[in-house]
């Protein structure tokens, strides 16, 4: 029987091999796949969730989307980076931030504490003035 996993229905999806016979193709459900990249899973994960390997989501990928993993993941994973964004102008709204203000960290590459660069035509040349 099928299983709810984050509301998207899981099902048993591990082929058996039989002698002299090829392995039957894993069936991925690409809405699914899709959303997996969107809530930025891992290779790792995705693999588990369709019930195989990484070699077989890479060649996968590669064989229909006609692109590498790599480059299909970040297409997708930035339709997740969008979301934090939304949400973290929502949160704003609804003063609820702390949420937001992590999600951003850890996905958007923001800290607490920019850097600033000087730039070398800005530095005060204290020899000078000596």
């Amino acid at each position: 029987m099928p299983r709810k996993k984050n509301n998207i229905k899981v099902k048993p999806n591990t082929p058996k091999t039989i002698k002299g016979k090829t392995k039957p193709k894993i069936l991925i459900d690409w809405q699914e796949f899709d959303y997996l990249c969107t809530i930025h899973c891992t290779l790792n994960e995705i693999a588990g969730f369709f019930g195989c390997s990484e070699d077989t989501i890479e060649n996968r990928v590669k064989e229909v989307k006609k692109v590498r993993f790599s480059d299909y993941y970040k297409q997708k994973a930035s339709h997740g980076k969008i979301a934090i964004r939304r949400a973290m102008f929502q949160g704003l709204k609804d003063k609820n931030t702390s949420l937001t203000i992590w999600l951003s960290k850890q996905h958007l590459g923001m800290s607490d504490n920019p850097e600033t660069a000087i730039e070398e035509d800005t530095k005060l040349n204290i020899d000078k003035w000596k």
